[in-house]
């Protein structure tokens, strides 16, 4: 029989303390937390997609509302002082067309940079390229241009001389205006960035070898617009 005095007291278990990392509870996501997180970046995610279609559609309208037409140009009149061939061949001229350009859009303007101007015959220019001043096309107006151009003698192929001294004797030449530059619409606070723009002008004149000055135009002298 043991005493009690002798018998063994229990081991007291080790007290938990709160410096001991490893007995802390660690705290870990919940699946509902886990879940909300998700639901967050699926909120925010569906919100910028609605708002860039709703920009993109609010864009379209005021695209549709102010949609543009290309500006009309309209060759007017035409003078020719002059049209003469030297060797190898070269064709000198000088010509002053007047073109009315009108602007048909209510509100939409047009903002003409880098401009350019020249003739062609059969595809081959017969005067060299005018520069031309920065021009603006306010809405519903029009606006008249009167380029010079020529004054220099400019190298072209035997067809091509050939083909104009035949116009000559035939009384009617057929002359091809281009002007090229840079456009921008502006409808309100909106402008536009450049774009290119091609005026291509079919003229038929009346037009002999050694008369100088006005020519009369023969048929219609529309413009093709390429913006």
């Amino acid at each position: 029989m043991v005493e009690p005095s002798q018998a063994h007291p229990p081991e007291a278990s080790p007290k938990m303390t709160k410096d001991d990392p490893k007995k802390q509870p660690q705290p870990r996501h919940t699946f509902a937390s886990r879940y909300m997180i998700r639901d967050q970046h699926r909120a925010l995610s569906t919100f910028v997609i609605i708002f860039l279609v709703l920009a993109g559609i609010t864009a379209l309208i005021v695209w549709l509302v102010n949609c543009p037409h290309d500006p009309k140009f309209k060759v007017v009149s035409l003078a020719i002082y002059g049209l003469n061939f030297t060797s190898p061949p070269y064709v000198s001229t000088t010509m002053q067309f007047t073109v009315v350009t009108r602007n048909p859009n209510k509100r939409v303007s047009f903002y003409y940079d880098q401009l350019s101007a020249f003739v062609s015959y059969k595809n081959q220019v017969i005067t060299p390229p005018l520069s031309l001043p920065p021009l603006y096309h306010d809405s519903k107006s029009t606006v008249a241009l009167s380029p010079v151009l020529g004054g220099g003698a400019v190298p072209v192929s035997v067809e091509v001389a050939n083909g104009l001294m035949m116009d000559q004797s035939y009384g009617v030449v057929n002359l091809k205006l281009i002007l090229i530059g840079k456009v921008r619409y502006k409808g309100g606070a909106t402008r536009t960035r450049h774009h290119g723009v091609h005026v291509s002008c079919d003229v038929f004149a009346g037009f002999k070898k050694g008369f100088t000055g006005q020519v009369p135009l023969l048929g219609s002298s529309e413009c093709q617009v390429d913006a």
